[in-house]
């Protein structure tokens, strides 16, 4: 079966998963086409993301103006079916996220896409994200190409829901992939109860190569992690507060910020003004061999997110049998148990954050390599990526 896989931007340091999700598609015995809107020009460091690289198509690398001409073909092999998916993508652009115009580029996306499709003989179109990505194979299937499916992640297609018009996209789709039980609910909400059954749950999952390794003793440093784009969902903010506390109890610690993003100045800002520099390192972008490097060195991962899907950080360092301090948010609960292979606290609470850092810090080794043991199982269990690939392939198959 021939399937293809459409992106906003592939291959991308902080997508690995879908990499992931797509070669297992493959072994799976699945032929699967990458075609995404950018990331022909992305700097790239690891191995496996430069060879993506070379099999994906781009469809704006010539640029807004080369859509034209596909646009002008489409229109006049088929008018009739033209006109009808340019008045869906200007509902679509009605109290949308984005104004209309951006939809219309949105239609003219969809028509060098579909020729592609159709030219390929694809049976199946699947996009990442309920955005602009789910939005133009939507179109592209209004314009006579294949059937579509999306998965959702959160939090933004749970943010704004209706600015996104999510329960039109699913009401369209063959079927629509939620990576955790939260996430399935929130779907729900959006459209009737007859299409709740298209709406499976297909975990991020992880090649066992990544967890078949060595088991790494946890370190008897004090040292923590948090992983992941420097932005204001992600909470570091609130994790320099909660170092502030550690730091003014005395205790000697190391918090390490893996990662890079918008807020790295106000971040940075903070730590100075806090006199936190003894204590908390930001490493900027790196590649997922040096994540795993920090994962490692530390006795946990901590990630306070305001807002999340589930994180796929999470199951690598679980998977690295580290355990996590992280929040009651969204899906992580369904795979973090506190006391068991983590810690979890409220979103936004600065004292139970540092409390749990604090515990964290205490533990004997022996305490961490038990949570951290039990943090594996949990992950191997739930979020292998071949049994997940396997839940995908069969749905493909159902709906081509």
């Amino acid at each position: 079966m021939r399937i293809a896989y459409f992106i906003n931007q592939y291959p991308k340091v902080s997508h690995s998963f879908i990499r992931r999700e797509i070669l297992a598609l493959e072994r799976q015995g699945i032929e699967v086409q990458r075609i995404a809107l950018r990331g022909w020009d992305a700097e790239l460091q690891d191995a496996e993301d430069i060879a993506e690289q070379g099999k994906t198509r781009y469809v704006l690398q010539g640029g807004v103006k080369g859509l034209l001409t596909p646009t002008l073909q489409v229109l006049r092999a088929q008018p009739r079916r033209f006109f009808s998916t340019l008045w869906l993508a200007l509902r679509m652009g009605r109290r949308a996220d984005r104004p209309w115009p951006y939809h219309l580029v949105y239609l003219a996306e969809a028509c060098r896409v579909v020729q592609w499709l159709q030219a390929s003989e694809v049976k199946h179109v699947h996009a990442h994200f309920g955005t602009n990505s789910t939005e133009v194979v939507m179109l592209a299937n209004a314009l006579g190409g294949p059937a579509f499916s999306f998965t959702v992640h959160g939090p933004e297609e749970f943010d704004k829901p209706q600015f996104l018009h999510v329960g039109e996209k699913v009401r369209r789709a063959a079927f629509v992939a939620a990576v955790s039980s939260y996430g399935r609910s929130q779907l729900f909400r959006w459209v009737a109860h007859r299409h709740w059954a298209k709406v499976k749950v297909v975990h991020c999952g992880l090649e066992r190569a990544f967890h078949e390794v060595p088991a790494v003793p946890a370190p008897a440093a004090p040292r923590l992690v948090c992983v992941g784009r420097l932005c204001e969902q992600k909470g570091q903010l609130l994790l320099i507060e909660a170092a502030r506390i550690l730091a003014a109890q005395a205790l000697t610690f190391e918090l390490v910020l893996a990662g890079d993003g918008e807020m790295r100045e106000e971040i940075q800002a903070l730590i100075v003004r806090y006199g936190l520099q003894a204590h908390v390192r930001i490493t900027g972008w790196i590649s997922s061999g040096q994540v795993r490097e920090e994962i490692l060195a530390a006795r946990a991962l901590v990630l306070p997110s305001f807002a999340e899907g589930l994180p796929v950080v999470i199951m690598e360092a679980m998977a690295l049998r580290r355990p996590v301090l992280t929040t009651y948010v969204a899906g992580i609960p369904e795979l973090v148990h506190p006391g068991e292979n983590g810690w979890l606290f409220p979103a936004g609470a600065v004292e139970e954050l540092a409390a749990a850092m604090a515990d964290c810090l205490a533990q004997p080794v022996e305490a961490l390599q038990r949570m951290g043991e039990a943090a594996y199982q949990r992950v191997l269990q739930r979020h292998d990526i071949d049994t997940e690939a396997a839940k995908l392939a069969s749905y493909f198959k159902a709906s081509a």
